[in-house]
């Protein structure tokens, strides 16, 4: 294992912020896996240190095949994490909406620039990111269309579900995004968890990226095969909004079957505890992304559900 400074962002007040990669074997560069990039998603930089813990034992067991190189950069944005920001605290911008990244601009697009410089240059590149709504999702691979996507990759994490989206206008400053415009097969791994660790689904991240490497030829790894993932389109998904504000009680979460009509939340009225609303199914299915903080909304997306089709 190799521990390098891949970007240093000097600092009047506090320390340099030095982001690391750690790189496992030697050769072309076939594969990065870059941790969190906000500073709220603590689970992603656990998988990231469970990774190159395992990476580390595999390499001593000269298990990184010969002429492969492996990085991982386990953290982005430890400067927001250290202080329990999402975004960077100087401007409250997000470093993950400025790639390709500018080295003349502001400090985020200096930071997406030298991160870049230095990812798009490897094979294939994953990414452990989490969503722009704070919820919980059924571990799944999640990729842009963008004409240089490839399902057939994605399955070979052996995730339960493979996930596409077509990109806004919004998502094409992203790494994902970026990564496959570079000609990089570009993949972002999602858990059913950001800001508190989920030791399930932490492990099964980490088995996925060793399946991997195992199947694309970096490493030598046995593990069980996975899953056969099934391949969703976001917009395929049915939407599940909430009709009152208040104190929010869900009854389902990611991976639970539903039923047309059941009840699957509750909205508390904050005051008197009276039940102001009641969220019901709105179609066979099962529950793929869940809202979960405390508090809703009017009208805040609560559930996604994955139809389910009956023959």
């Amino acid at each position: 294992m190799n521990k390098k400074i891949v970007y240093s962002l000097k600092s009047l007040y506090r320390e340099d912020m030095n982001i690391y990669g750690y790189t496992f074997g030697e050769g072309e560069k076939s594969a990065c896996i870059v941790g969190p990039i906000r500073g709220n998603e603590i689970q992603q930089l656990y998988v990231c240190s469970r990774l190159v813990r395992a990476l580390a034992v595999l390499e001593r067991h000269n298990a990184i095949l010969p002429g492969k190189e492996i990085m991982v950069i386990p953290s982005v944005n430890h400067y927001s994490m250290n202080i329990g920001k999402r975004f960077w605290p100087i401007d409250n911008t997000d470093i993950n909406r400025m790639f390709p990244g500018y080295d003349k601009g502001e400090t985020t697009q200096r930071i997406a620039a030298g991160v870049f410089d230095v990812v798009k240059e490897y094979e294939y590149g994953i990414q452990f990111a989490s969503f722009y709504m704070p919820g919980d999702f059924i571990p799944h691979v999640r990729m842009m269309e963008t004409g240089y996507h490839n399902p057939s990759l994605a399955n070979l994490f052996g995730l339960p579900y493979v996930v596409i989206r077509k990109p806004k206008p919004v998502d094409t400053t992203t790494l994902n995004y970026n990564w496959q415009i570079w000609e990089t097969n570009a993949f972002s791994l999602y858990t059913n968890a950001t800001d508190q660790i989920d030791e399930e689904s932490a492990s099964q991240a980490v088995t996925a990226v060793l399946r991997f490497l195992a199947r694309m030829g970096l490493i030598r790894y046995n593990c069980h095969g996975g899953y056969i993932a099934s391949v969703l389109y976001e917009q395929e998904l049915e939407v599940i909004r909430s009709d009152a504000a208040g104190i929010y009680r869900p009854l389902k979460k990611p991976g639970d079957s539903v039923c047309f009509g059941e009840k699957i939340a509750e909205i508390i009225h904050p005051f008197e505890g009276t039940v102001e609303g009641e969220i019901l199914a709105s179609t066979d299915g099962v529950v793929f992304f869940s809202h979960v903080k405390p508090l809703v909304m009017e009208n805040e997306v609560v559930y996604k559900l994955i139809r389910r089709i009956h023959i």
